[in-house]
């Protein structure tokens, strides 16, 4: 009768604790798998905080960047340089000069030329100059310079230059600074990634929301 009391007893005990096991199984796999969740995210972090480190090293090396100069070459003629300080090859499409006082370039022409990283382009502007100026002239004037590189169409900042012109006569070009901000993608505000030949934007349509009619003619202005 002991004997049976005693083995009655264990594998009463026996019994509990096999049913405690799946329990304790549960509760540890849930602890594991915080920690491997947690672990996962650290790495995670830790891959995107490294991939974006990357990417801004290859767009800082291999990102386009122009330096625009102009000389004066006699009191009749003006010379413009181009420098491309980056390692990208890009393709010139259009150099523009404006007055600082206009809102809008006072002379632009297209190009199709070609410059390769670490070289340097220059061009007689001539009478194109003095189309800019006029006959009598003392101020700032500003020239950019639009590009492609890599598929997409840049532009780079306004590089201002210090002139004195009278009687069409170039007294004085002298630099005044250099360009503080990195050239910027041209595109359009729907990211398609279709760049505009001309940069311009509607007015017209904004007008017609205003009085409630539809345009008549399309009309656009020179940002």
């Amino acid at each position: 009768m002991n004997l049976f009391q005693w083995f009655s007893q264990h594998t009463v005990s026996f019994t509990l604790i096999l049913a405690y096991v799946p329990l304790i199984a549960t509760v540890v796999t849930t602890v594991v798998s915080l920690i491997l969740a947690r672990a996962t995210l650290r790495y995670t972090a830790s891959s995107d905080r490294s991939l974006a480190l990357a990417r801004e090293q290859f767009e800082r090396e291999w990102a386009p960047e122009l330096h625009v100069k102009l000389e004066r070459l006699s009191s009749h003629d003006a010379k413009i340089l181009v420098t491309n300080l980056a390692k990208i090859s890009v393709l010139m499409q259009m150099v523009q000069l404006r007055k600082l006082s206009m809102a809008v370039p006072s002379l632009r022409y297209f190009l199709n030329e070609p410059l390769v990283g670490g070289t340097t382009w220059s061009e007689d502007l001539g009478k194109r100059f003095f189309a800019c100026t006029g006959e009598n002239y003392e101020g700032q004037i500003a020239v950019s310079i639009t590009f492609y590189a890599a598929g997409r169409m840049f532009r780079t900042d306004w590089f201002r230059f210090q002139v004195q012109v009278r009687n069409s006569q170039l007294l004085r070009l002298d630099p005044v600074n250099i360009s503080a901000r990195r050239v910027r993608v041209l595109e359009n505000r729907n990211g398609t990634g279709n760049t505009r030949r001309e940069l311009v934007r509607d007015v017209v349509a904004d007008a017609a929301k205003t009085d409630g009619g539809a345009p008549t003619a399309i009309g656009s202005q020179e940002r």
